[in-house]
């Protein structure tokens, strides 16, 4: 039975943002089935759920400059939440995975998690088996969470298929352990721009433009680099509905390879 007035605790609360960071922005309805799920899960209605997805609309400032503020009823509860995020990303962001296959798992059903917890642990083998599976299931939230808010499309070309883009890390994995599973941490970009972006033959800046590096956009008589690459250069990248990347982490990729 499903109550419109069921309490929000903190657990609830984290498992309907591990939602939110998920859905692509236009799923943040009573219709959408993960959100009905998860309404009938904690025992609330799907109207409940979807307007707690769209309060956290209101908290984040990209959705506020954009004029789609969503709802006002941020409770303190949200607010502080939110607060904690931009502290340690992915120490909130692992608690409300883990909120989220919790519900899941008590009605017996697997979250996309647990599957992949799942599938990983038949692959992998050895001592460091369960760190390994940890870093194979972050980086599957990372990718759905940045993939979610481009709506899998390359912000530097345009190209849009699942398949065929990757969620980029601005500043690397290894380097910044609070920021692994921040989307704002993160670029939709096609494998050939990612890889180019790995090695500091493209950059972003803080103001959101390409930059190609001096070697690259030198070469002539190369029509495939002059199209796929330095043809960007100077132009803006496509923002992503939720979750812009931050100007800080642009810098400092920036930074690293001699463009500030």
């Amino acid at each position: 039975m499903t109550n419109a007035a069921v309490k929000w605790t903190r657990e609830h609360t984290l498992a309907a943002f591990h939602l939110y960071t998920l859905l692509p922005f236009g799923k943040l309805h009573h219709r959408t089935p993960e959100i009905q799920q998860l309404a009938a899960w904690e025992g609330r209605t799907p109207s409940s759920v979807a307007m707690k997805l769209v309060n956290f609309m209101s908290l984040d400032p990209q959705i506020i400059a954009s004029g789609r503020a969503g709802l006002s009823g941020a409770s303190n509860q949200d607010k502080a939440l939110w607060s904690e995020l931009q502290h340690n990303w992915d120490a909130v962001a692992e608690e409300a995975a883990n909120a989220y296959t919790k519900l899941a798992n008590s009605h017996g059903v697997q979250s996309d998690t647990a599957l992949l917890q799942t599938l990983v642990e038949e692959i992998e083998e050895g001592r460091t088996r369960s760190a390994m599976v940890q870093v194979r299931v972050n980086q599957a939230r990372f990718r759905k969470a940045v993939l979610a808010s481009y709506d899998a499309t390359c912000c530097i070309s345009g190209l849009r298929h699942e398949k065929l883009v990757i969620a980029s890390h601005i500043i690397p994995w290894s380097e910044d352990t609070k920021n692994r599973l921040n989307p704002q941490n993160g670029l939709c970009l096609s494998a050939l721009h990612d890889r180019a972006y790995d090695q500091g033959l493209i950059t972003v800046m803080p103001d959101y433009k390409v930059r190609v590096a001096k070697s690259l956009a030198e070469i002539t008589g190369d029509s495939f680099i002059a199209e796929s690459l330095q043809r960007f250069n100077g132009q803006s990248i496509q923002l992503p509905e939720r979750f812009r990347p931050s100007p800080e982490f642009l810098a400092a990729h920036a930074t690293k390879f001699g463009y500030l």
